[in-house]
């Protein structure tokens, strides 16, 4: 896990392999260890009987892959789902996660205020807050993520929320009102003008449509693209 890479790459053991490890630190990885294929976006990899993964957050995704493989998808959502945090997809696939868009930026405080989203989505975060945590004023933060990301810090924290809430549509049979509690959403009337907002469906018809098989019906991959 994270800089653990550099430990594992120093016995050899990852020549000719992929690997991540934390954004801070995958320059300098691939750069020590040339032989390396570093991924630098992935949040795991896996590579054979080696996986390795990018931060801490990232880390707990790896664990739920991990546990996956070893007791089944049912039980590795039911431990995501009292942990509250995402169902990630296995590591040797294609990895949809709105936490990947924080791993393109390397600014100081776009990385720590994305950090404090993602390691807590039901948090009361407020601009003033974030500001507070990274340590600059609300303007500069405002500016700043922006012109790295394209996006407001909140419209980040409503994708971090939107995503975190979708997983428990999929993954359980909670009621709308209570996801919404436990993403921070509030309401379910704010959950609802989310989805609508961003995707286009209700909550209900994210969780109808990507569940059925009938034609006509939204799949993954077009949900996952709509996000």
């Amino acid at each position: 896990m994270c800089a653990g890479a550099f430990t594992l790459a120093s016995t050899g053991l990852l020549n000719g392999r992929r690997a991540t490890t934390h954004w801070r630190y995958a320059d300098r990885l691939a750069q020590a260890f040339p032989a390396v294929r570093v991924e630098k976006a992935a949040l795991f990899v896996r590579d054979g009987r080696f996986v390795t993964s990018a931060g801490v957050t990232a880390g707990i995704d790896l664990s739920i892959s991990l546990i996956e493989d070893d007791l089944g998808a049912e039980f590795a959502r039911d431990v995501a789902r009292e942990l509250v945090v995402f169902m990630a997809r296995p590591g040797d696939q294609s990895q949809f996660s709105v936490r990947l868009e924080a791993i393109q930026s390397a600014h100081g405080t776009v990385r720590v205020v994305m950090d404090e989203i993602t390691a807590d989505p039901a948090g009361n975060h407020t601009l003033t807050s974030l500001a507070q945590v990274a340590g600059v004023s609300v303007r500069h933060l405002s500016r700043v993520f922006a012109a790295e990301t394209g996006q407001s810090p909140l419209h980040f924290l409503d994708k971090i929320r939107l995503e975190a809430a979708g997983n428990l549509l999929l993954s359980g049979n909670d009621t709308l009102a209570t996801i919404a509690q436990r993403t921070g959403l509030g309401s379910a009337e704010s959950l609802r003008r989310l989805f609508v907002r961003e995707l286009g469906v209700s909550p209900g018809a994210y969780r109808d449509r990507f569940r059925t098989t009938r034609p006509g019906g939204l799949d993954a991959d077009e949900l996952i693209g709509s996000l």
